[in-house]
């Protein structure tokens, strides 16, 4: 399995503005250049091992948050986006948002639904 650079890249840059840190502080503070931060934020270059854990610490999130598009065992990362993605709405919000997470479940089942009987129809 590849890892996905530009996923990764993508959560890091938005945890760096989520704690109001340039590239420019991230970079001093973790000993790699501000090119090389937007070159990871980007997904341009890859980010190793090292860097990867000096920035999840510098940025206080979790190593997996910023994984959590290429590991395949990341169901706690998502349910904590989920819940940050609801906690700065209003009634009216979250109404709308739980109606669209239904309707897309129920066509995410009936799609694997309609899979499996193709397969068994094979």
């Amino acid at each position: 399995m590849e890892l996905d650079f530009k996923s990764i890249g993508k959560r890091i840059k938005i945890a760096r503005i989520k704690c109001n840190i340039t590239q420019e502080t991230l970079a001093n503070k973790i000993g790699i250049t501000p090119q090389h931060v937007s070159n990871i934020e980007t997904g341009n270059s890859s980010v190793s091992l090292p860097t990867l854990v000096a920035i999840a610490n510098l940025l206080k999130v979790s190593v997996d948050e910023l994984l959590c598009d290429t590991i395949l065992i990341s169901k706690q990362v998502f349910e904590k986006e989920a819940k940050e993605l609801f906690s700065d709405c209003n009634e009216y919000e979250i109404r709308v948002l739980v109606d669209v997470l239904k309707a897309t479940k129920h066509s995410l089942r009936n799609v694997k639904m309609f899979e499996l009987s193709m397969k068994e129809n094979e």
